[in-house]
Formats: C-alpha cells, structure tokens, sequence
C-alpha cells in the first residue's frame, strides 16, 4: 500500500503549481527515479547525460548540496 504524501512535508506546489517533492521524500524512497528532480539527495545517479551536468553544475552556482546525508 502507497503511503499518502503530507504536505509540507513530502511536497510542496512551486509559483507555478507544480508538485514538487522534498529531499525528505526522496531519502525515504531510497533512490534516485532519474527524472532530475529538484530536490534529489542522490546526486543524479539515474539522469542521464547532458541533463545530469546541467543540473548538478546549475547546483553549484545556486550554492545548494546535493549530497547525499
């Protein structure tokens, strides 16, 4: 059985009403689905390359970790 989300604290909608899901989320999912998500802990092991680059160096300059805790 699926567990159902919280607001706030396994997601929250951004400006333009999107879902997105927190760090919390994904840690406890356990792994990264390679979709590029926000938020993902794992450093984007599953995205594929060119998007993985763009987002972990787009990381860097918004000086936000990424790493997993």
């Amino acid at each position: 059985m699926k567990k159902k989300l919280t607001e706030g604290v396994d997601f929250y909608y951004n400006e333009q009403g999107y879902i997105v899901l927190t760090a919390e989320y994904h840690l406890e999912r356990g792994y990264c689905c390679g979709n590029g998500c926000r938020h993902c802990p794992f450093e984007y092991v599953n995205v594929p390359e060119p998007r993985k680059t763009q987002l972990l160096n787009q990381h860097k300059q918004d000086g936000t970790s990424q790493k997993k805790q």
